[in-house]
């Protein structure tokens, strides 16, 4: 099982990193929008072949 000092580490780790990803995405935000623009494309496209496998999958499976 997991003790209390654990569980508080673990909360305060996920705080932590949630805080310094932000802000290392608040700071680098300028370079995304010049260097990855139209990168929503790719991650549009990976969703739709993943739900795509998941069709055939439930397709194929009756």
């Amino acid at each position: 099982m997991i003790s209390t000092g654990q569980l508080i580490f673990a909360i305060c780790f996920f705080v932590a990193f949630v805080i310094i990803i932000v802000f290392s995405y608040r700071r680098d935000k300028k370079l995304h929008s010049k260097y990855y623009k139209g990168s929503i494309w790719v991650l549009v496209g990976f969703i739709v072949f993943v739900l795509l496998l998941v069709a055939a999958k439930l397709y194929l499976k009756e």
